[in-house]
C-alpha cells in the first residue's frame, strides 16, 4: 500500500532554497555598496502562511488581536532573517516558527497591560462617569443593556484585584 504525500503549506527544502538565494543576493549587494534587495514574495508568503497558521493553535486562537499578532511575527521574521544560517540549520520553518512564536507571546502580554491600565482607569474614574446613556428615559432596553454593561465590568474588577 503506498503511502499518500502530505501537502505542507510551507515546504521546507523550498523555503530554504529561497532563503539561500536571497542571503546570496543581499551578500552581493553588500559587496557592491548598494542596498539591501527586497525580500522575495515567496519568503514573504512563508512566513504570512506561517504566522497564520500559528495563530490558529488553541493557545492564540481566541485573542481579539490576532492579526495584531500576525503582523509582528511577519515584521520580526523580516527584522531578523539575516540571522538564519542555512550552515548552521537546514530548517528554516521551524526557525521562523520560533520567532512568530515568541511575537505572539511579547504581543499578548502587551495587550495584557493595556487591559489591566484601562482597568485601572475604570476603577479610579468611577464606572457612572464612563458607562452613561443618551437613551431616553423611558428606554428600558436601553438602560438594562448599561447597567448589565456596569455589572460586568464590576464583577470583573472585583475578581481582577479580589474585592
Amino acid at each position: 500500500m503506498a503511502r499518500r504525500k502530505t501537502e505542507n503549506y510551507v515546504n521546507n527544502r523550498d523555503f530554504l532554497d529561497a532563503l539561500m538565494v536571497y542571503r546570496k543576493e543581499v551578500a552581493e549587494a553588500e559587496a557592491n555598496g548598494q542596498p539591501k534587495p527586497r525580500v522575495p514574495p515567496y519568503i514573504g508568503e512563508c512566513f504570512l502562511k506561517i504566522a497564520t497558521h500559528l495563530s490558529y493553535k488553541p493557545n492564540f486562537v481566541n485573542y481579539m488581536f490576532r492579526e495584531d499578532m500576525i503582523c509582528d511575527g511577519i515584521e520580526n521574521c523580516l527584522q531578523y532573517i539575516h540571522n538564519f544560517n542555512p550552515e548552521k540549520s537546514t530548517n528554516p520553518f521551524a526557525y521562523f516558527t520560533q520567532i512568530i512564536y515568541f511575537a505572539f507571546l511579547r504581543r499578548i502580554s502587551k495587550e495584557k497591560k493595556q487591559l489591566e491600565i484601562k482597568a485601572k482607569i475604570l476603577e479610579k474614574s468611577g464606572y457612572q462617569e464612563i458607562m452613561h446613556t443618551d437613551t431616553n428615559k423611558g428606554d428600558v432596553a436601553g438602560d438594562n443593556r448599561i447597567t448589565t454593561d456596569m455589572n460586568s465590568i464590576t464583577e470583573y474588577l472585583g475578581i481582577r484585584y479580589k474585592r
